[in-house]
């Protein structure tokens, strides 16, 4: 029997699977429907800049904050 190989991230406390387990920060970015949005990342503790998300792997058990910038007047 086959196992499915699949990755485990924790973003914004909540478990979620992902089949592929090459992933750049980028590529979470593009699955999660944020392309375009103004929003900061941090990994494991750690604010990533915008201009490395392309170049960042994660990794399974990694742990995410997604914060979306609001505006305001």
């Amino acid at each position: 029997m086959n196992k499915a190989i699949s990755m485990n991230l924790k973003i914004n406390g909540n478990i979620k699977s992902f089949d592929d387990t090459s992933m750049t920060i980028e590529g979470l970015v593009i699955q999660l429907n944020l392309l375009g949005k103004r929003i900061a990342i941090e990994k494991n503790g750690m604010i990533i800049s915008k201009s490395e998300f392309q170049n960042i792997l994660l990794q399974d058990g990694d742990q995410l904050e997604i914060v979306g910038a609001v505006g305001g007047g």
